[in-house]
This record gives C-alpha cells, structure tokens and sequence, in this order.
C-alpha cells in the first residue's frame, strides 16, 4: 500500500470493497484463496480459523467479540460451528451489512449482533464477553494500546483473545525496517513488540505462533489467482485497483521471503485486576 494512506483513506477503501464483494468473482476468488467467501478481508484462512474455536473455549452459551470484523469473517463461522453467541464491531457499516444478511443466510440471527464502533471504544458492559478475536486489523491501525485496554476492559476475567497480526520482524538493520516499512501494511510500525503492547494493557500472553509460512502459502495463491482473473478482476475493478492488488501481494511476498516481516498469532488472558 502506498505510505500516504492513512486510517480515513483505508476505511474509505474497505467501505468500497464491500459495495464489490458479492459479485461472484470476488466470491470464487476468495473461496481458492482461503477456503470462505464471506468477502474476508484479513488473510485467516479456514484450516487456520478451525482452531480458534478450541483456542477460544467457544460452545453454546460463550459470548464471543469480533473486532474489525467487516463481513463476518470468522466470526460468523465461529458461531456457525460452535453454537456461541458473536457480536461484530467494524466502523465501515457496509461491511456489517453484509454481515447481518449471512447471518440470516446461515440461520444464525438468534446467535449473532452487530454494532458500529471503534475497536478502541466499545459499547459494552464491562467484563460481558467470554472470547475475543481480531484478524488482522491491529496492523491496520494506529493506536494498538487503545484498542487492547478495550479488549481488556470489555472481557471476562476468565475470558480469552486470540488474534493473527502482521509485524516488522525483530532486529532489522535501519535499511531493513525501511523496506519492511514500504513492502507490508499501512500501520505495522510499533513503539513496543506485541508481548510488550499486552502487558501494559492489561493481558498476559500464554502463546506466540509463527503464522509467516502459512502466509507466505497463502500470499503465493492469493497472488497465482490474481494473475489468473488479472482480466475479469479489471472489468470488476478497473485496471488501477487491479494493479494496485497485484503489486501490494509481490510487495508481501518480497518482504516476507527476505523475513523482513512475519506473520503470528497472539493467545492471551486478562490479568486479574486484584
């Protein structure tokens, strides 16, 4: 993505995505891409959201909280599996739209809501959800601290978060953390590293993985079906987006295969406020 993208300009072009998303194109893509077609807008694949169910603790009953989660994936496929109740945030309502009609698609308007809010301030009751997942969305955004203390204070203190991030990799020359910089999303760049970021928010980390060859797997398909579709994906899209997609997926791929950026899983818990 172009640096000069701010948070406006990236919720400006998600709002846009989701008017496109529903076209079969798109649907067929992203279903080679990830194994979903719930117009994903992270890159969690479905062999990967398999497990956050079992991660998470979710079963009927359990409240789960989806940050940032546009169309509702994974969140509604979540519910879908597990039977818990979900509640999708996102700030680009077109997003949620299409997320309340899957819902009622997949029967599941008993199990699901959606709210319209800022993943640094949430409207709801202090310590009411069991579970909360984020894909994606923290390299999206500017101000990670504000976003984690509202996890925080919105989670149960026996509750759990899991989230997938995109992030600089760890002692790069000043060359390198540039290029990183260029070649991965807007909003990767953190004062502290992730552990850092949730113990001064209030969580405890109890498990780190390494996503980055799943994602380097995943980025070589995404990128095989954007060659594949370059023609249809122009008419759909125009020739500028189509290329912009297909430079932004080489950049990735560059980065990560000279391991200047990494892709991972967070698993944390709140820490008692006792």
């Amino acid at each position: 993505m172009p640096r000069d993208l701010d948070e406006k300009a990236l919720f400006d072009r998600f709002s846009i995505k989701y008017e496109l998303i529903k076209s079969n194109l798109l649907q067929q893509i992203e279903r080679s891409n990830c194994g979903c077609d719930y117009g994903a807008t992270s890159f969690a694949t479905r062999k990967q959201v398999n497990d956050l169910g079992t991660m998470l603790g979710l079963e009927p009953g359990k409240r789960l909280l989806e940050i940032g989660a546009g169309a509702g994936w994974p969140g509604l496929y979540l519910a879908k599996q597990t039977g818990c109740d979900v509640t999708l945030t996102d700030l680009p309502i077109e997003g949620l739209r299409i997320a309340k009609q899957r819902a009622a698609l997949d029967n599941l308007t008993g199990l699901s809501t959606v709210a319209v809010a800022s993943g640094s301030a949430l409207p709801f009751r202090q310590g009411w959800f069991d579970a909360i997942s984020h894909s994606d969305v923290l390299c999206c955004l500017v101000d990670k601290p504000s976003v984690l203390r509202a996890c925080r204070d919105v989670i149960h203190a026996s509750g759990k978060m899991v989230f997938s991030v995109i992030l600089i990799s760890p002692g790069l020359s000043r060359a390198d953390y540039q290029r990183a910089l260029e070649g991965g999303p807007s909003f990767m760049s953190t004062q502290h590293s992730y552990p850092d970021l949730l113990q001064n928010s209030g969580w405890e980390m109890i498990d780190q993985v390494d996503l980055s060859a799943e994602f380097l797997d995943t980025l070589q398909v995404i990128l095989k079906n954007e060659h594949r579709y370059a023609d249809d994906l122009e008419t759909l899209l125009g020739k500028d987006e189509t290329l912009m997609r297909l430079n932004r997926t080489e950049s990735y791929i560059n980065t990560l295969e000279h391991g200047l950026i990494r892709r991972a899983l967070f698993h944390a818990i709140p820490v008692s406020n006792g």
